[in-house]
């Protein structure tokens, strides 16, 4: 177990249609969540996720803005037990194009609106909602709090 919590970025990824991207991961008790990983020592945050979402999914992303905080303290909808600092981003991309990596086994490009048809892990229904919430509300972007 480590001593510390471990930061990690992940990405809301809109296409041209508009439409968000899930993978289904086993890390995630095979349920869909959005791409991610480990921000490494020395590296910035936006620079870490470039590079986790080129290398699990291929895609290049452009539009990076952040949109959510949130902490998990030993969750067991993770599997192992971990105490995590998810740092989310909005961003978009030019592509539909996607190349998982062995972190994922399936991805499909998803119009908010159905995400309640999908099973998803960890806190990405609770992100994606309020997502959707906010775009329905046609407020301004804000970051959403979760401790």
């Amino acid at each position: 177990m480590n001593k510390y919590p471990e930061p990690t970025v992940s990405a809301v990824i809109l296409n041209p249609d508009g439409k968000i991207l899930l993978c289904k991961s086993r890390k995630w008790g095979d349920k869909y969540v959005i791409p991610g990983g480990h921000i490494e020592l020395g590296e910035k945050m936006e620079d870490a996720l470039i590079r986790e979402i080129l290398e699990e999914t291929g895609l290049s992303i452009c539009d990076i803005e952040l949109i959510s905080l949130k902490e998990s303290i030993y969750s067991d909808t993770f599997y192992e037990k971990k105490h995590f600092i998810f740092i989310d981003y909005l961003c978009k991309t030019n592509s539909s194009n996607v190349i998982l990596n062995d972190e994922a086994d399936e991805y499909e490009w998803v119009d908010l609106e159905q995400i309640e048809y999908y099973n998803l892990g960890g806190f990405t229904k609770e992100l994606l909602m309020k997502l959707r919430n906010e775009n329905e509300a046609k407020e301004c972007k804000r970051i959403f709090y979760n401790y």
